[in-house]
């Protein structure tokens, strides 16, 4: 199914969209962006107001969200995949992060 405006990126370096409505696997997102629209295939469902990633990220490089680093994956990330605790570490609970 293809999902009109689903999912916003707000800033032209951010490697995440935010979804705006709830996504199931396989879901063709319409995704706004500062540079127009840009359609990618979700992997698995993600829910309302989490990480989808937009392009692909390798294992261990930051992932930035509104222009900055919000953390790093922890493995590689591929686009249309849910971005949360499961492959991505945030910046605050890293060891020598700003809160460790």
């Amino acid at each position: 199914m293809t999902v009109e405006t689903s999912a916003i990126v707000l800033h032209e370096t951010d490697d995440v969209a935010t979804a705006l409505v709830p996504v199931s696997a396989g879901d063709v997102l319409t995704i706004a962006t500062p540079a127009g629209p840009l359609e990618i295939t979700a992997e698995r469902a993600v829910p309302r107001c989490h990480k989808i990633a937009v392009r692909a990220v390798e294992a261990g490089a930051p992932v930035r969200k509104y222009g900055a680093v919000i953390g790093v994956a922890t493995r590689a990330i591929a686009p249309g995949e849910h971005v949360h605790e499961h492959n991505l570490v945030s910046r605050r609970a890293r060891p020598g992060g700003p809160n460790g």
